[in-house]
């Protein structure tokens, strides 16, 4: 009686166990994948980061009385201090407001030189892998002559023709590096355009233009989000680059970029002024790197549970 009792006793948990998990509410992709990030430590830290480095190039150089542009010979190469936290540079400008001032340039880059190649490369590439055919194989030869020209070429043309500044910059990087979005989104268009949805959407009459914006670009989101993670700090180590050997942001007007070019001639003498931008730049490419991963991880829809 005791062993029957026993195995009625498991059965009736078995069964409000069944009933617990049948009960269990939905969640919705988003939710899950919202879900599965916050589990991710690693990720939840970058976007911290992130956010407190957003925060700062906004507030950053407004929490010192002293302006990013004005000189003080008789402050020059100050180490860091209770008055110049992040010390002066050669001509005696303080590096905290210049440090903030020039991440808020090299960020606003890298998120609008985003966005370009967001949406050029999504409105190419989602015509292309709709259409497919020969209209594919004409646009993706396109795609590939200008990957094929040398990328410091087009920045050193582009800054003859329209001079050095952001603006210029940012057409320079853009021109060419929307093909790589395009290239994804093409891809995973190839793949969804033959789904039963799209079908149906064709069948009720749906213009092509609709079917590609309504139901085609918005299931390829998951891997334009982890994209966008990878692109954004590709924009800033770019502009740090450029800015390093000369062709990118001019003075006054700075960037992480331009005062690590400006900063490396003193290394020997003053690292400070080298250290803050270079671990700005540092700590924002780890952060997106480590953010895009935890996402790629989160919007898998294989791992949805």
């Amino acid at each position: 009686m005791v062993e029957l009792s026993k195995e009625k006793f498991k059965i009736i948990g078995c069964e409000n166990s069944d009933s617990e998990e049948i009960l269990r509410p939905n969640i919705t992709y988003w939710q899950d994948a919202w879900r599965r990030l916050k589990q991710n430590k690693v990720a939840i830290l970058s976007l911290v980061i992130l956010l407190i480095i957003g925060l700062m190039t906004v507030i950053g150089p407004y929490l010192t009385t002293f302006d990013y542009q004005v000189n003080d010979s008789a402050f020059r190469n100050v180490k860091p201090n209770l008055v110049h936290w992040f010390g002066t540079d050669n001509l005696g400008r303080d590096l905290w407001a210049r440090t903030w001032k020039g991440g808020r340039v090299s960020i606003l880059i890298g998120l609008i030189g985003t966005l370009i190649d967001l949406t050029a490369g999504s409105v190419y590439g989602g015509i292309s892998g709709y259409f497919g055919g020969l209209v594919d194989d004409i646009m993706m030869r396109v795609v590939e002559i200008l990957v094929s020209i040398p990328y410091l070429l087009i920045v050193i043309l582009i800054s003859l023709v329209l001079g050095h500044g952001m603006m210029s910059l940012i057409i320079a990087m853009t021109v060419t590096g929307w093909c790589g979005m395009a290239r994804i989104i093409r891809g995973q268009l190839l793949q969804i355009k033959e789904q039963e949805y799209v079908m149906a959407a064709q069948a009720l009459g749906a213009k092509s233009s609709r079917i590609i914006a309504k139901h085609l670009i918005p299931n390829t989101l998951g891997i334009i989000i982890v994209y966008i993670t990878f692109d954004v700090p590709g924009f800033i180590f770019a502009e740090a680059f450029l800015s390093y050997i000369g062709l990118g942001v001019q003075s006054p007007n700075t960037s992480w970029g331009a005062l690590s070019a400006a900063a490396q001639q003193l290394l020997m003498f003053y690292p400070y002024q080298l250290f803050f931008p270079t671990l700005m730049i540092s700590l924002t490419m780890l952060s997106f790197n480590l953010l895009g991963d935890g996402l790629r991880d989160s919007l898998d829809p294989r791992l949805r549970q």
